[in-house]
């Protein structure tokens, strides 16, 4: 796997551009200390007018955590959070992806993480639907810490809570979490 040229992101061609884009997630994800130098381009990127820019800074800065012996990440874990709170579905879902890879690289930021992760049942996204696909979205992701959240009182009433929305895909997955956790 080669390194993607960032350079590639100034590109005039959408598909250049994009596939940069793309390869910068999957590279984060498999060789994270080869793309760590790279960790402030990131970084800008999230103030990048470009929702996919910003979508990808999110996961990339996600997925670097797991090399970030400096502590970098650290620190922008208030601003990452802000984007849960966005009001726009993917932009929250990416955020969420990224975070919860902090959290899993950084367990020290679990607990904060998994606190604010709850709130998106109060945050008001563009419609009430997507503000059940980011819920879905957020607990398809607890899936990775199914077993480390028996002790964790608030993310198990908020599941409970979720048996009762009004999307069919959440109730079940809250209820396959619940069951999962319980056993």
């Amino acid at each position: 796997m080669v390194k993607p040229n960032l350079i590639d992101f100034s590109s005039k061609n959408p598909k250049i551009k994009y596939s940069c884009a793309k390869r910068c997630i999957a590279f984060s994800k498999e060789k994270p200390e080869l793309l760590y130098a790279d960790l402030d381009f990131f970084i800008n990127l999230l103030d990048n007018e470009n929702n996919i820019f910003k979508w990808t800074a999110l996961q990339v800065i996600g997925n670097l955590s797991r090399v970030d012996k400096d502590k970098k990440i650290d620190k922008l874990i208030p601003k990452l959070i802000t984007f849960i709170n966005s009001g726009k579905l993917i932009t929250a879902s990416n955020a969420i992806l990224g975070l919860a890879e902090i959290a899993r690289n950084k367990p020290e930021f679990k607990d904060k993480i998994f606190r604010e992760f709850i709130e998106v049942e109060h945050y008001k996204y563009n419609t009430l639907e997507c503000t059940n696909v980011v819920i879905q979205n957020l607990i398809k992701t607890l899936f990775i810490f199914k077993d480390e959240l028996k002790d964790k009182e608030y993310i198990i009433e908020f599941l409970k809570r979720q048996k009762k929305n009004i999307r069919v895909k959440v109730k079940i997955l809250a209820e396959e979490l619940l069951e999962q956790i319980e056993n």
